[in-house]
């Protein structure tokens, strides 16, 4: 069996611990984060800020470190960490069989999330052209935008933006995760904080923007009694912080050996939180200086109600070019990270070269995504109320349960001073393995909670 060293060597790796963190941000940091994230504030104030970050701190340090530690303990992808857990109990294969679950996950959802890719493109595009103001300027009638963004989230309805999503996607990842990956996160990421760290001061200037903030952090003690405030809240951080058995898993098995994977995964969650709130200090206020302390989440927010509440704004022309530049970036660092899984199997498991795997997963994505933009809301909806919390849940039953005790404990410690207590290895193998039993059957029961 090859050791983690050869291993190393043979595969691609990350060149810096920051390069690292920054692409498990960009993972992370997604459209979850701008459309509902502020949505779910609007509605539950204060409350749910509590609620979300016990659950972050409660995923951060279990989940997130038990992906990464497993990724690089098998120094593979889905496939390869599962199959390498059941061999250790003499059913290898099985393993494998299993870890294809969320390795297909990735890819399924990686294909959706391309379709909003391209329709964040096609407004960006509007944005500098001053196209995506042609649809009205009175913030009472959204039938305009609403038509406008009816027309092209329909079947076929936007070829063009969503082949030019998917040609940037790969041409940042067939240059591999040091030359690709990692440097595109180290100019995305963090032009993606300031530019929405300008729209918040910008919005808080704004008259009426007091309100949000008062709605933001009123904690109303009723609210905190409802027992679905604290399962959005829930399934809002499990969902942000990329958990499903594949992205993260991948990311970690690129990593050296000498890395605290402790000390990466806080720093990813924390992040994480800020682009969450980044969003909704822009967007809660924004909302509120329009007349609105309440509003639904989702595409409609991002792609109807903002575009025509900013074309009312004084400078609204420039706010939407920021806003929509800012989404691309989250966008796009989500997109590479959810195409590198299958990528990557293809590489491991079948010796492909980086450009052969990228080119027959892009042809896939791009037949597969032409095909589904009429039908996408569905299709992201069931692989993430199913696959994905199937994924991470059957990640921690390999890691925690399969592989056991001691092998976890090694993968967590690796890299680290000291070696980790515990508390860490319980808090994973049943408090992370439970949190994700309940989104699963959540997700079933109310139909995503996401």
């Amino acid at each position: 069996m090859t050791n983690s060293k050869e291993a190393t060597v043979e595969r691609d790796s990350w060149k810096s611990k920051w390069g690292f963190i920054l692409a498990c941000i960009g993972s992370a940091v997604g459209m979850g984060n701008i459309w509902l994230f502020p949505s779910r504030v609007a509605k539950y104030g204060g409350a749910f800020l509590v609620a979300y970050l016990i659950f972050d701190i409660l995923i951060g340090f279990s989940g997130v470190i038990g992906e990464m530690s497993f990724g690089r303990a098998a120094r593979s992808g889905p496939i390869g960490a599962f199959e390498k857990a059941a061999g250790s109990r003499g059913k290898s294969k099985i393993g494998a069989i299993i870890g294809g679950i969320p390795m297909v996950g990735a890819l399924m959802l990686a294909i959706g999330y391309s379709v909003v890719v391209g329709w964040i493109f096609k407004y960006v595009f509007g944005a500098f052209t001053g196209s995506a103001f042609a649809h009205g300027t009175d913030v009472t009638d959204i039938s305009g935008y609403a038509a406008a963004f009816e027309s092209t989230a329909s079947s076929f309805g936007n070829n063009l933006w969503l082949i030019i999503a998917l040609i940037v996607c790969f041409a940042i990842m067939v240059m591999g995760v040091a030359g690709g990956i990692e440097k595109a996160n180290k100019i995305m990421i963090p032009l993606f904080f300031l530019l929405f760290l300008g729209l918040a001061v910008y919005v808080a200037m704004q008259p009426g923007a007091s309100e949000g903030y008062k709605y933001m952090f009123t904690i109303d003690p009723k609210v905190l009694k409802d027992p679905m405030m604290w399962v959005y809240a829930l399934g809002q951080s499990f969902f942000s912080l990329s958990l499903a058995g594949n992205g993260t898993v991948i990311y970690g098995s690129y990593l050296p050996d000498n890395e605290d994977i402790v000390s990466s995964a806080w720093k990813v969650a924390l992040f994480d939180t800020l682009a969450a709130f980044l969003a909704a200090l822009t967007i809660v206020p924004a909302m509120a200086a329009s007349g609105a302390t309440t509003f639904d989440g989702g595409p409609g927010l991002m792609f109807i109600y903002l575009p025509n509440l900013f074309a009312a704004m004084p400078g609204g022309y420039v706010v939407m070019i920021v806003f929509f530049v800012a989404v691309l970036f989250a966008g796009l660092t989500s997109l590479v990270n959810l195409f590198e899984a299958p990528i990557a199997t293809l590489q491991d498991n079948l010796h492909f070269s980086r450009a052969k795997a990228v080119a027959i997963i892009g042809i896939i994505g791009v037949v597969v995504a032409l095909c589904i933009q009429g039908i996408v809301s569905g299709w992201m909806d069931f692989v993430s109320i199913y696959i994905c919390p199937l994924g991470a849940g059957l990640a921690g039953i390999m890691f925690a349960w399969v592989w056991g005790k001691k092998a976890v404990e090694d993968a967590v410690s690796m890299g680290r001073k000291n070696r980790i207590g515990g508390w860490y290895y319980p808090l994973y193998k049943y408090g992370f393995c439970i949190l994700t039993m309940v989104v699963f059957i959540c997700g079933i029961v109310f139909g995503g909670i996401g």
